[in-house]
C-alpha cells in the first residue's frame, strides 16, 4: 500500500507495513473476550450479526436481542437494563438492533455502562449515505488513502475480506447506503457485465443494511444503448431507463436508486437538449419509482457565466421547486462554491421547501491538506448544521430545513458524504481522517452531537480511556479546524489554492484561457484598495438569497460576521475591524496565529508519546511535521503575495517569512496522479 507524502518541496512514497497497531480496525478495537448469553427472538441475517458481536466482545452479561413491531422509526431502538440482571435490546427492524448492539459496545468501549440503562435512539436523517468517487480503474478522484477498495477486476468471481469490514464499520456509526462510484461516472457502470459485479457488492453489504447506489452517466442512452438521442423527453430515452431500471432490480432487488451530476463541468445533462433538471431527474425518477429506487439530483451546477459563482445553483433551482416527483432529493454542498474551509451555508438550504434536499459533506480532504492535514471535520459541519436560515424564523437551522423537521417529504430525509476511503492499511491515509468519517456517521445519526461529544468517543474506542490522552488528543482536535482555517484562508478567504489539485497556495495563479472562475483572482480581488468578493446589494448581490435579517446582516459590513467579511464584501486594507486593528494587520495576524497553533498542536501530540503505540505515533507525528511546514508555506505565501497590493509592512511581532515570493511562485507540485 502507498500513502501520499506531499511536502513543501517534494513528494516521496512511503509504504505502509501491516503491524499491530496499523490503524485498520479503526474505532472497532474491542479490548478482551466477550462473556455474553445472548438471546433473539427472531431469525434472521442481520440479527445473526448482531448476536455474534455481542458473543465476541460484551462482558457485561445478558442480553436479550427483540424484533417489535412498532410505528418507530425502522431505525430506531431501546436498550434497557442493567449488567447485573440484563440487558434487553429492541427495535422495529432487524437493523435497528444491529445499530442497538454497536451502541451498546460503544458505551463498553469508552466505559459509559454504568447503572440502569434506558436508552432511545433514532436518526436525524433517514438515508445516510457515502458517495465514493472511485473510477472504475480503482483511481479515485479526490482520493488520498490509495486505490479503491472496489477491486472491479477480481469480481465477480473474488470478494475481497474488505467489502464485509467497509460494511461493519459503516453499521457501527449508522451509514446504511453507499454510492460505489464517481459522479463523474462512465456510461459503462450500467453495462450487464458491470451490474453482475455490484450485485455481488451489494450481497457482501446487505447483511450489515448497507444499500447500493450507482452514479449514472446521463448521456448512457446514447453511448451505452446506441440510441440518438438521450433528451429526457424522448419516449426511447424512457424507455431505455425503465428496461435498464428493471435489469438492475432483478439483479439488486434492494438497490437504492441513481445520483446524478448533470450539466456541470462539462457533463452531459438534460439542458443539452434544452430541458431542464426538473425534466431529467423526473424521467429517472419514473424509471426508479416501481422499484422503490430514489433519484438524488446534484445542485452543484456551474457555467461560464458573468454571473457570480455563489449565486448560480439557487438562481438555477429555486424556479424548479415543486416541480420534481416525490422520490427526487436535490444533493446540495454545504457552501455555494466548491466545500472551502469556511464558507457560509448554501442558501438551498431553507430556500427550496417544496422539493426534498439533502446535505453533501466532504469526508475527503481535497481543499484541506489531503490526508496529509489533521483537521477535525467535525467542527465544520456542526458549524453548517446549526447555522440559523431563519427560513420559518430564528431557529430554523440547516439541520431543521433537511431532516424533515419543518419540511417533510414522502422521500424522507438524507444526508452524505463524499469518502475518504482507499485500500491504505489504515483506509483513510491519515489515522486522524479515520475520525472524519466517524464523525460524518454519527452526525448523519444524530445532528445534535457536539464535536466534543463525537471526539471523546472516537479518541476511547480508537486509542483508549486514559485521561492522560483523551485530554490532550480531544484538545488538539477541537483546536485543529480554526487552526487550519487561520493558516489557509481566514477571514472568509477562499479558493486560493494551486490549480488543478488543490493542494498548497497559489493566489497568484494565472492560467491562459481559463476561465475566470477557476482562478484565484475571481475569488480574493485583491488590489490597491482591498480584498474580498464584494456579494453586497452594490456588487454581485449574492445576499439577497438568503432570509432576513441575515441578507441584512451579511450585507452591512459592519455587523457581518468577520469569519465571512471577505467572502461578501470588498474590504480596504486599512478598514477598522471590531478588534481596532487595520484589515491588513488582522489578516496578518490571523495567519500567524495559525502557524502558532500549529506548532502548538504537534507538542500536544508529542507529549502523549507515551500513551499510543509506537508505530500510529510516529506516523501522525510523521505527518505533523508535514502540516507545519505546509502552514509556513500557506502564511508566507499568502502574505507575500498580498503585501504587493496592500503596500504595507507586515507587524513586526509576528514571525517574519522565511521564503521569498519568487521562490514560493516557482513551486509546481506534480499531483497528477495521486489517485
Amino acid at each position: 500500500m502507498k500513502h501520499l507524502i506531499v511536502t513543501l518541496l517534494f513528494i516521496s512514497l512511503c509504504p505502509l507495513s501491516v503491524f499491530a497497531g496499523n490503524g485498520h480496525e479503526l474505532w472497532l478495537r474491542y479490548v478482551g473476550v466477550g462473556k455474553a448469553e445472548v438471546s433473539v427472538n427472531k431469525k434472521g441475517e442481520t440479527l445473526k450479526i448482531s448476536k455474534t458481536e455481542l458473543l465476541n466482545f460484551w462482558q457485561g452479561g445478558k442480553v436479550k436481542l427483540q424484533v417489535k413491531r412498532s410505528n418507530a422509526h425502522p431505525d430506531s431502538y431501546t436498550i434497557t437494563g442493567n449488567t447485573t440482571s440484563g440487558i434487553v435490546i429492541t427495535s422495529p427492524s432487524e437493523q435497528g438492533v444491529l445499530y442497538g448492539t454497536y451502541h451498546l459496545l460503544r458505551l463498553q468501549s469508552t466505559n459509559s455502562v454504568d447503572g440502569e440503562l434506558n436508552i432511545t435512539e433514532a436518526p436525524s436523517y433517514d438515508l445516510r449515505i457515502l458517495n465514493h468517487w472511485d473510477n472504475l480503474d480503482r483511481t479515485v478522484e479526490r482520493g488520498y488513502a490509495g486505490h479503491s477498495i472496489w477491486m472491479w477486476d477480481e469480481l465477480p468471481e473474488k470478494i475481497s475480506p474488505r467489502y464485509h469490514e467497509y460494511a461493519r464499520a459503516n453499521a457501527s456509526i449508522g451509514i446504511n447506503a453507499t454510492v460505489l462510484n464517481n459522479v463523474n461516472a462512465t456510461p459503462q457502470v450500467l453495462s450487464h457485465s458491470m451490474l453482475e459485479k455490484v450485485k455481488v457488492i451489494a450481497d457482501e453489504l446487505r447483511p450489515y443494511h448497507v444499500k447500493v447506489f450507482l452514479s449514472i452517466n446521463f448521456s448512457s442512452p446514447a453511448e451505452l444503448g446506441k440510441l440518438p438521442t438521450s433528451d429526457p423527453l424522448n419516449k426511447q430515452v424512457a424507455e431505455w431507463w425503465q428496461k435498464k431500471a428493471d435489469e438492475i432490480y432483478k439483479l439488486i432487488p434492494d438497490f437504492g436508486g441513481f445520483l446524478v451530476k448533470a450539466n456541470s463541468e462539462g457533463l452531459p445533462g438534460p439542458q443539452d437538449f434544452g430541458r431542464t433538471h426538473a425534466d431529467g431527474a423526473n424521467m429517472l425518477a419514473d424509471a426508479l419509482k416501481p422499484h422503490g429506487g430514489i433519484v438524488m439530483w446534484r445542485a452543484f451546477v456551474y457555467n461560464p457565466s458573468k454571473e457570480d459563482r455563489a449565486k448560480q445553483a439557487y438562481n438555477e433551482f429555486m424556479p424548479l421547486d415543486g416541480k420534481f416527483r416525490d422520490n427526487v432529493i436535490i444533493q446540495v454542498k454545504n457552501g455555494p462554491i466548491d466545500f472551502q474551509p469556511r464558507e457560509p451555508f448554501n442558501p438551498l438550504f431553507g430556500g427550496m421547501q417544496k422539493t426534498a434536499v439533502m446535505p453533501e459533506l466532504q469526508i475527503t480532504q481535497e481543499y484541506l491538506g489531503f490526508s496529509n492535514h489533521l483537521v477535525f471535520l467535525a467542527s465544520m459541519w456542526h458549524e453548517f448544521l446549526t447555522s440559523d436560515t431563519y427560513c420559518s424564523g430564528e431557529g430554523s437551522t440547516v439541520a431543521k430545513t433537511t431532516d424533515g423537521s419543518l419540511f417533510p417529504h414522502s422521500v424522507g430525509s438524507a444526508i452524505a458524504g463524499v469518502a475518504n476511503i482507499g485500500e491504505d492499511e489504515n483506509w483513510t491515509g491519515h489515522h486522524f481522517a479515520q475520525a472524519n468519517w466517524y464523525s460524518f456517521g454519527r452526525l448523519a445519526w444524530d445532528a445534535t452531537l457536539t464535536p466534543d461529544e463525537i471526539a471523546d468517543e472516537w479518541i476511547r474506542q480508537t486509542f483508549g480511556n486514559s485521561e492522560e490522552l483523551v485530554k490532550p488528543v480531544k484538545k488538539l482536535m477541537l483546536e485543529s479546524y480554526e487552526t487550519l482555517v487561520s493558516y489557509m484562508m481566514p477571514l472568509g478567504l477562499h479558493h486560493i489554492f494551486a490549480w488543478n489539485h488543490h493542494y498548497g497556495p497559489e493566489p497568484w495563479t494565472a492560467i491562459e484561457g481559463a476561465r475566470p472562475d477557476w482562478l484565484p483572482s475571481y475569488y480574493h480581488n485583491a488590489d490597491s484598495v482591498g480584498l474580498g468578493f464584494d456579494r453586497t446589494e452594490t456588487g454581485s448581490d449574492a445576499v439577497v438569497q438568503y432570509f432576513s435579517p441575515l441578507k441584512e446582516i451579511f450585507n452591512n459590513i459592519s455587523t457581518c460576521p468577520e469569519k465571512f467579511i471577505l467572502w461578501f464584501h470588498h474590504v480596504n486594507w486599512t478598514y477598522k475591524m471590531k478588534n481596532g486593528r487595520t484589515m491588513w494587520n488582522e489578516l496578518c495576524y490571523q495567519y500567524d496565529s495559525g502557524v502558532k497553533d500549529m506548532r502548538e498542536l504537534q507538542k500536544i501530540w508529542d507529549s502523549c508519546e507515551s500513551y499510543v503505540d509506537a508505530e500510529r505515533f510516529r506516523q501522525v507525528q510523521s505527518l505533523l511535521k508535514i502540516q507545519m511546514r505546509d502552514a509556513v508555506w500557506w502564511k508566507d505565501a499568502c502574505l507575500l503575495y498580498f503585501q504587493t497590493f496592500s503596500k504595507m509592512p507586515i507587524p513586526y511581532d509576528i514571525e517574519r517569512p522565511i521564503h521569498e515570493l519568487d521562490d514560493l511562485k516557482k513551486i509546481k507540485l506534480d499531483l497528477k496522479h495521486h489517485n
